[in-house]
């Protein structure tokens, strides 16, 4: 019975992070909406358009190749893949023993080089761009955060994300300089992985500061649909991180409760609705950066990164 149970909230989870992911997409927008004094669109406003998007045909080049039919699903699959490996509510699920952050980093890599792929596949300029710009941005946001999972190893002994989350939560944790570290270098990680203000502006499509939207300018229909919906997903698997470990308060534990881990689902959402509102707030009040200042952008998360494991690790030899 207690396998059925775990599998059911397995499900559960793994349903969740997809079915907020849209919702997460239209509060950012509905908020930067109000700041700037508009009345924006409705929260459901991303479900529309992925349902309008999927009833239309594909529109696909004569140059293009099978790998551009089929890289909307690998990336869709690999990102929802990471995205459910993520402890959201509870620790302890019946597939926490793969929620490994080296495992989550490798997804999002393989996702982000078939995306990059598909952008050089269709010969276009603007899919040239942005393939040679992510993969510019991810050769320093990889290491970095490569660097603040040897940071998170190091305090919790281990990259498993249900022991990680369950060291967290408890009182050995303490203040730590290495922790605000890494949870500063995950932050600027998580915007330029999602394309976010100030590294990129996912609102516009102008060509000489386009990154992600450039490798999927030529995508359309259901394949459009697909990839805005994987964005969307990445947007939640980064956020669901960052709560994870270091906002865990609320998490249920290994073996809790139906009760608890229905608490934990609900303290999730807030949490996530918390920081959808922050993320408003902030691409409101800051400019996009040029494209040649986002590598020291992404770089300043490589090196408190280091600089977190460093002294951490330094810290522990002196004992």
């Amino acid at each position: 019975m207690a396998v059925i149970i775990d599998l059911i909230f397995q499900l559960l989870q793994m349903a969740l992070v997809i079915a907020v992911a849209p919702l997460l997409t239209g509060l950012v927008r509905a908020t930067k909406a109000r700041l700037m004094r508009r009345r924006g669109p409705l929260l459901i406003q991303p479900y529309r358009d992925l349902v309008r998007l999927a009833r239309k045909e594909a529109v696909v080049a004569d140059s293009a190749s099978w790998l551009f039919r089929f890289v909307p699903y690998l990336v869709f699959g690999a990102t929802w893949v990471a995205a459910a490996l993520v402890p959201t509510f509870a620790t302890g699920l019946l597939f926490s023993w793969s929620a490994d952050l080296i495992a989550i980093v490798a997804l999002l890599g393989a996702a982000r080089f078939l995306l990059a792929l598909a952008g050089l596949d269709i010969g276009t300029s603007f899919g040239g761009i942005g393939s040679s710009r992510e993969a510019l941005f991810g050769a320093l946001a990889e290491p970095a955060m490569i660097v603040i999972v040897f940071t998170l190893a190091l305090v919790a002994g281990s990259t498993q994300l249900s022991t990680v989350a369950a060291y967290m939560v408890s009182s050995n944790v303490g203040l730590r300089v290495s922790l605000g570290m890494a949870l500063v270098a995950l932050i600027i990680v998580a915007i330029a992985e999602n394309g976010r203000i100030p590294v990129d502006n996912p609102a516009t499509h102008l060509e000489l500061t386009m990154v992600h939207e450039a490798m999927i300018l030529e995508y359309s229909g259901r394949h459009l649909a697909v990839i805005e919906l994987a964005a969307m997903l990445k947007l939640v698997l980064y956020v669901s991180l960052i709560i994870c470990v270091f906002v865990p308060w609320g998490l249920a534990i290994a073996d809790a409760s139906v009760a608890d881990r229905l608490l934990g689902a609900l303290l999730y959402l807030i949490k996530l609705a918390v920081a959808g509102v922050a993320l408003g707030v902030f691409e409101t009040s800051i400019a996009k950066m040029r494209v040649f200042r986002v590598p020291d952008f992404v770089g300043a998360a490589l090196m408190l990164g280091f600089l977190g494991a460093l002294l951490l690790f330094v810290s522990r030899t002196l004992k």
